[in-house]
């Protein structure tokens, strides 16, 4: 059985992972730990555990339990002493104190959910992202980047980890087993790069036998990824390495509809909406491979996850699995249809 390993965090591990499971693949999904944001981030300060929230989304997405055990993880509480938590947040922090380390309760998480592969913290410190500006000046917290408007008015030049972490040893060597890496779709300096500048993720991949995708994101940010395209996000996740790792870059075909495109382009300025439509043939190190993966904005049933809302442009779980498993079967000699 063939080994898929994901790295990233938030809403684009799950909307990857939750279509990646119903496939007959060995999964395994690193997952950030710089969050401190929200109920999270309360949990991070009052109790002193690490960030339960990425990965709870990670083990919802690859859980096989009830439907309502999986709505009973993502429940957040609305009001009282409590109001803002996750119940799945808390239960993951729970199982840390009880069994004696975050990593020991994730095993019981896992088993109580059923899940379909394994969910692995990218580091088993605590991570604590800074983000040096523009201007130079230094923001502390990964939550900044939803929250700082100074962030949107100057813009990212770099984040990096202080202290230092090391990279879990389960990562490693998960990502040593790999025959094919996904790295993406997600928020790209809150999920995807803290993972890649752990101590000792970047020569892992490296060495790794496994052939690299890159999840292109739809969407950019003020302040971090203003005018990005593919070959933007591609030249950052190689610049992590200082040589090219990726193989493949995968992008949509078809676009999102004017409406909603119009609207995130009010909030968050003109060319945040990726052009995926003209992609020039040019002298790339990877491929571009172009799958219909976008989200229908029809979708009706959103019980489980909050996000999928009509008012946002997402990938498909569904679709974006099925192209990933095309990736992964193309390296046993069969053909990928749109490869540029």
């Amino acid at each position: 059985m063939k080994n898929i390993v994901t790295i990233g965090g938030g809403t684009g591990s799950f909307t990857l992972l939750n279509g990646l499971k119903n496939y007959n693949v060995d999964i395994s999904a690193i997952v950030t730990m710089a969050d401190d944001g929200g109920s999270t981030g309360i949990l991070r300060d009052e109790l002193g555990v690490l960030p339960p929230g990425d990965v709870r989304q990670c083990l919802v997405a690859l859980s096989e339990s009830s439907d309502t055990l999986r709505r009973l993880m993502n429940y957040r509480f609305e009001k009282g002493g409590l109001k803002g938590h996750n119940f799945g947040n808390l239960l993951l922090s729970t199982l840390e104190m009880t069994e004696g380390s975050f990593f020991d309760g994730l095993q019981v998480a896992s088993k109580i959910l059923n899940i379909k592969g394994k969910v692995v913290p990218v580091s088993e410190s605590k991570m604590h992202l800074a983000i040096e500006l523009k201007n130079n000046q230094v923001m502390n917290g990964e939550s900044n980047l939803d929250d700082s408007e100074e962030i949107r008015k100057i813009g990212v030049k770099k984040v990096y980890l202080s202290p230092r972490v090391k990279t879990s040893k389960l990562a490693i060597e998960t990502i040593h087993s790999a025959d094919l890496i996904v790295i993406g779709p997600g928020d790209h300096y809150g999920s995807i790069v803290p993972n890649l500048i752990t101590d000792g993720i970047s020569s892992a991949i490296e060495k790794s036998k496994a052939k690299l995708v890159y999840v292109c994101n739809l969407t950019n940010k003020k302040g971090q990824t203003d005018d990005f395209d593919k070959d933007d996000y591609v030249r950052s996740i190689n610049s992590y390495f200082g040589r090219d790792v990726v193989d493949y870059c995968l992008v949509p075909t078809g676009t999102a509809p004017k409406e909603l495109v119009e609207r995130y382009e009010r909030k968050e300025g003109e060319g945040s909406v990726i052009d995926f439509k003209d992609i020039k043939k040019k002298n790339r190190s990877y491929k571009i491979i172009k799958a219909k993966i976008l989200k229908s904005n029809k979708e009706k049933n959103r019980r489980l996850f909050s996000v999928g809302h009509s008012s946002f442009i997402r990938h498909d779980s569904v679709l974006l699995a099925k192209a990933v498993i095309e990736i992964l079967e193309s390296l046993e000699g069969q053909v990928i249809k749109e490869v540029i």
